[in-house]
């Protein structure tokens, strides 16, 4: 069975199929803070999605991380490893890229 959550006409947030969960990007809405705020806003938001799902981040497969700045890799890393619980570490890639509507 699919499943849609949070679904807009052009996306949803989050769909699950076959007990496997599928997040679209998630920004952080106050982009007044810095690096390791706005990563602890997305994480804190990813948690939220997972939930509903009856999922948690120890079952993250794979994450793919988008900053607009690689300068801001460390602050990052510094929310994300504060996140992740030990030993529960996905595969995951980082990269420098831009949104396309940062609005």
């Amino acid at each position: 069975m699919l499943q849609r959550f949070d679904a807009g006409p052009r996306m949803s947030e989050m769909t699950v199929h076959g007990g496997v969960c599928y997040l679209a990007g998630q920004i952080a809405e106050d982009t007044s803070q810095d690096i390791t705020g706005q990563t602890r806003q997305v994480l804190g938001e990813i948690d939220k999605l997972l939930a509903q799902a009856a999922s948690d981040k120890t079952k993250i497969l794979r994450a793919e991380i988008f900053l607009a700045d690689i300068a801001d890799f460390d602050g990052m890393n510094k929310a994300w490893d504060e996140w992740v619980p030990h030993g529960f570490t996905p595969a995951r890639a980082t990269v420098e890229a831009r949104l396309a509507r940062p609005e």
